[in-house]
């Protein structure tokens, strides 16, 4: 599971769900969180955030974002070199399910349907730290 000094980054449009994340993070025992309110702002964050002991280790990133959508940001991050590896979950609401194929390709490390309870989005965490901390 990501270490509790992880910095993390939550971007979503909705003031309300970038609370549920953040409150879900810190009842986790993460402490390191930063916010966005749309891809856009998530990209200037990522890349205000690139130096070394500053960067940012995960993105919980919501999919429908007016300015840039989450997959568009997941493809910037993935086109990047130094982010290709960066763990990076998508939020998406049942209705955009069938949108996750084209994410997978993209390169997301998971994804986690609205409405979530606390231990799908732990699950979902340990997943993503599991796919990008595979043993040789």
């Amino acid at each position: 599971m990501f270490p509790p000094d992880t910095r993390i980054l939550v971007i979503d449009d909705m003031p309300s769900i970038r609370d549920l994340v953040k409150n879900t993070l810190k009842a986790m025992g993460y402490k390191n969180i930063q916010e966005a309110a749309d891809g856009e702002e998530g990209l200037k964050v990522l890349l205000e955030c690139n130096n070394p002991g500053g960067e940012i280790q995960l993105v919980i990133s919501d999919w429908n974002m007016p300015k840039m959508k989450g997959l568009d940001l997941l493809k910037q991050v993935r086109a990047t070199a130094e982010w290709t590896n960066l763990p990076f979950v998508l939020l998406t609401s049942e209705s955009e399910r069938d949108q996750v194929t084209e994410a997978v390709l993209a390169g997301v490390s998971n994804y986690i349907v609205k409405p979530f309870s606390a231990k799908i989005f732990e699950d979902k965490l340990k997943a993503a730290w599991a796919k990008h901390n595979k043993k040789a």
